[in-house]
């Protein structure tokens, strides 16, 4: 298969390499000049080797040429994405998308903001689960999940990408897989914020307690929610929550410190868009809900955890 990933950061780097290494002929493309330059003469970005094969570009006319388009990019420019690829044919084309978060603008999942600027019949599937860069560049193994609309399509790229390294299992639900992926960030950034306090033990209710609250949400917007529990969230907590490269765990942890973290974490993001589809559905989330009051509104971050551990006594289930 003729792929093209675009986004040159740490997981499309990452895209690149492992479908290269899995047998496709494939082309990576970003548009932060600095960065793609860089990798184009050193053919690393510091954690991946590329070798020979994979075509690296700063043209996007030329990244553009091949049907299948993978997307790793920041999660609020895939509209802007796709408003560039339409000069290429983007209906023709199909997606699998890389990122894991909701646009804050609308509330939309990535899925619906590529379908909205494509066709009802274009193919678009997502691709997340747990792992990190580092160790899957080392041979360490993880499962994670395609999940499309189109049960087709979405067979043909588990055959396609499967291997020994990554174990595919088929998604059977886009809408609790998406929300899934995308709020396990925001309970990565309250966990980053127990590190940061001292407070790690208290990762074992945040669990247990910030999956129940997605899985609501994913029900609230017809989802199914034992999606929660599964790769797309509850299974990819160990990289997210512990992880020492989970970006939004450091993030949350650097914060907490009243340190400043430069790398991008999307949980920053997602709590905003996931903060207006809870209004929307009516669904008490207050894990983020306390996260968003601490990054967005200034609430102090010790009265926001003593107010999440000491809520009104209740049954568990």
């Amino acid at each position: 298969m003729d792929i093209t990933v675009i986004g040159c950061g740490r997981w499309g780097s990452c895209i690149a390499w492992y479908l290269d290494r899995v047998g496709h002929n494939v082309t990576l493309y970003g548009n932060d000049m600095a960065q793609i330059h860089s990798i184009m003469e050193t053919r690393t970005n510091g954690v991946v080797d590329f070798g020979t094969r994979i075509n690296i570009t700063d043209n996007i006319d030329e990244a553009a040429k091949n049907q299948t388009i993978v997307i790793s990019i920041p999660s609020q420019a895939v509209r802007g994405l796709m408003q560039e690829l339409q000069k290429y044919g983007a209906a023709e084309k199909q997606y699998i998308l890389c990122m894991k978060g909701i646009e804050i603008s609308t509330g939309m999942r990535l899925s619906e903001v590529v379908r909205e600027a494509t066709l009802p019949e274009t193919k678009i599937a997502c691709w997340i689960g747990p792992g990190h860069v580092e160790e899957f560049t080392k041979g360490i193994p993880n499962c994670m999940v395609i999940d499309s609309d189109n049960e087709e399509y979405k067979n043909y790229l588990i055959s396609q990408f499967s291997s020994e390294l990554i174990r595919f299992y088929f998604g059977s639900d886009l809408i609790g897989n998406e929300i899934g992926a995308a709020a396990k960030n925001v309970i990565g950034i309250a966990a980053g914020m127990l590190d940061g306090k001292g407070l790690s033990s208290l990762k074992g209710p945040l669990m247990a307690r910030g999956t129940r609250e997605i899985a609501r949400l994913i029900k609230a917007l017809g989802g199914n929610e034992l999606s929660a529990y599964g790769l797309c969230h509850l299974g990819d907590y160990e990289a997210t929550l512990f992880s020492k490269f989970s970006h939004n765990r450091m993030y949350g942890e650097t914060y907490a410190k009243g340190e400043e973290y430069t790398s991008l974490a999307e949980g920053y993001y997602t709590v905003k868009a996931i903060l207006k589809l809870a209004e929307k559905h009516s669904v008490d989330l207050p894990i983020c809900s306390a996260v968003y009051d601490v990054l967005y509104n200034g609430a102090p971050l010790d009265k926001a955890l003593q107010n999440l551990f000491t809520r009104s006594l209740k049954n568990e289930f």
